[in-house]
């Protein structure tokens, strides 16, 4: 796969020579708009302006990625709460105390896959197989993992289940911490086996993850899609700073979109289609501030109606993650990543504890006996993870993270206000299904059995959090009502489907309206039981593929 040119940060934006646009009265005339330059949305760009004939328009709300902590994998949670991040707030949970949950999102051209953990994991066959069965042909495991092939360049080489040669490089880390290799060891002496491929024949067990990263760097969707593009295809526009505010519409027809950028209000007109990449918060609250969604909440934000769709913003589901944070006797956690010697190493030769990605290893396991696939996740990190990066004890650590991906609870998100600029009232509903707590429960209990397992025994000092006091059942749920975390896996908020609450049908056209599609992880009818980083690249290509091959 060509290396040259992945990691050029362009200094300005517009990308490329301009488009030959329409003119007329301020507006500009462009075959595809696509709304959300994150994982699904530069999946879009790529394939739909290959075709020279095809003028594409990419809008982002964000800057380009050009933050220095975008390319180093262990620096990501330095970018929460920052210029690049969207930094929403969840309503206050009534299941965790009345806490409000912080939720970073992606603001910068590659999304989310610019500020993510990088883990390359694409969920359980079974998760599609119940997309297909819920009405939406062509959605299961052997018509996406297609998709899953053609995007990835597999360092390990190509089988039934990977291919090489595509934009999104899939490696393994150049040199696990020496914790995670101790995890995946301790894992097995606790009684699960081990996995080497999760996305391959079968996701259970334990292992190291694969990551996004090319030459121990980033490998987000526009390192993958844009960086190798956006100075060659004069067809391809991408406009940074760009807040789509308000979709256009003649009658029934999404005609273009209306965004601010540098303080001006500019109109995009499509002469083919306009596509909702925004993700499972701004996609679905572009279609509310547009006018598409529940009639009366419209009519409450003082919105004209132009579709009844009471499905949007609803269906929103999310995973969760507890942290069990260990004292470590050993200085080889990443503590020291930041120290001379590994940034060197990082910044010469791609290697050294910068180009971990935090969550180095893992695993699945199955808790509830109806679950179709593993409904428990755990994410390993040779470092103290609290409080998403912000709170770090002093010295050495290790966190283990057993994390729900079975989620049953289900919420909803709709408008505060009728100003785009208003972040929308986030409300997931948190452990408002007794299951998901049981799920959670049975996971601190599997990772002190893990962490406590021989092959820990040389690093593990003491349990920092939520220590040795807390062992019933009762103060457990207490521990995690306190403390558990969003995963940063939000979708459904758009779902597809053809029932009455579905927004989009199988190939992500709105219902009721033509020209308009949603392609991004809101359209998820039910959340894969894994990372969604990577699900969300393959909706982009298969929705791409719908557009250019009908």
């Amino acid at each position: 796969m060509p290396q040259d040119n992945r990691f050029w940060i362009a200094d300005t934006f517009t990308v490329g020579d301009p488009i030959e646009q329409k003119e007329k009265e301020g507006q500009m005339s462009i075959d595809y708009i696509i709304i959300g330059a994150g994982s699904a949305g530069c999946a879009l760009a790529n394939r739909l302006s290959k075709n020279p004939k095809n003028s594409v328009l990419l809008l982002e709300a964000g800057g380009p990625d050009k933050k220095q902590e975008v390319g180093i994998p262990a620096a990501f949670a330095k970018m929460f709460k920052t210029e690049v991040d969207w930094a929403y707030e969840t309503a206050p949970q009534e299941n965790l105390n009345g806490r409000k949950l912080f939720w970073p999102r992606g603001k910068m051209l590659g999304g989310c896959s610019s500020i993510n953990a990088m883990i390359y994991q694409r969920g359980h066959r079974s998760d599609y197989q119940k997309w297909a069965e819920l009405g939406n042909e062509e959605w299961g495991y052997n018509d996406v993992l297609p998709y899953f092939k053609k995007m990835e360049n597999q360092e390990r080489g190509a089988d039934a289940y990977h291919g090489t040669g595509g934009p999104l490089n899939v490696a393994d880390l150049r040199e696990p911490n020496i914790l995670s290799k101790a995890f995946v060891a301790a894992s097995q002496q606790a009684g699960f086996f081990h996995n080497k491929d999760f996305n391959g024949a079968k996701q259970e067990g334990f292992g190291q993850y694969q990551v996004t990263q090319c030459k121990g760097k980033r490998e987000s969707a526009a390192t993958a899609y844009l960086k190798p593009i956006m100075k060659k295809r004069s067809n391809l526009q991408i406009e940074t700073e760009a807040l789509a505010t308000k979709l256009q519409f003649d009658g029934t027809r999404c005609t273009g979109v209306t965004y601010e950028q540098n303080g001006t209000t500019h109109t995009a007109i499509a002469n083919k289609e306009v596509i909702v990449s925004g993700g499972a918060v701004n996609s679905p609250q572009l279609l509310l501030l547009s006018g598409i969604g529940d009639n009366a909440h419209l009519q409450e934000m003082g919105i004209p109606v132009v579709v009844d769709l009471p499905g949007v913003g609803q269906n929103l589901i999310d995973h969760m993650l507890i942290i069990l944070a260990y004292k470590c006797k050993q200085p080889v956690t990443l503590a020291s990543a930041e120290s001379i010697v590994n940034i060197a190493k990082f910044l010469l030769l791609g290697k050294g504890m910068l180009s971990s990605n935090i969550g180095e290893a893992g695993g699945f396991t199955k808790i509830l006996g109806n679950s179709t696939a593993p409904d428990l996740q755990f994410h390993f990190a040779p470092a103290y993870f609290l409080e998403h990066g912000f709170k770090t004890p002093e010295g050495h650590g290790f966190s283990i993270g057993p994390t729900l991906v079975g989620t049953r609870s289900i919420g909803y998100l709709k408008l505060q206000s009728a100003d785009p600029h208003t972040h929308p009232i986030i409300q997931p509903n948190y452990l408002s299904n007794d299951e998901d707590m049981g799920i959670l429960v049975e996971g601190v209990k599997i990772a002190r059995k893990i962490a406590h397992s021989p092959a820990f025994a040389p690093y593990l000092d003491s349990e920092h959090t939520p220590g040795e006091k807390v062992q019933s059942d009762d103060e457990i749920r207490d521990f995690i009502r306190r403390e558990v975390e969003t995963l940063y896996h939000p979708v459904g908020t758009c779902k597809m489907g053809q029932d009455p609450m579905a927004v989009v049908n199988s190939r992500l056209q709105v219902h009721g309206l033509t020209g308009l599609r949603v392609a991004d992880a809101s359209i998820m009818p039910t959340i894969i039981n894994a990372n969604t980083n990577v699900p969300s690249i393959m909706i982009g290509e298969k929705c791409a593929d719908m557009i250019l091959n009908g």
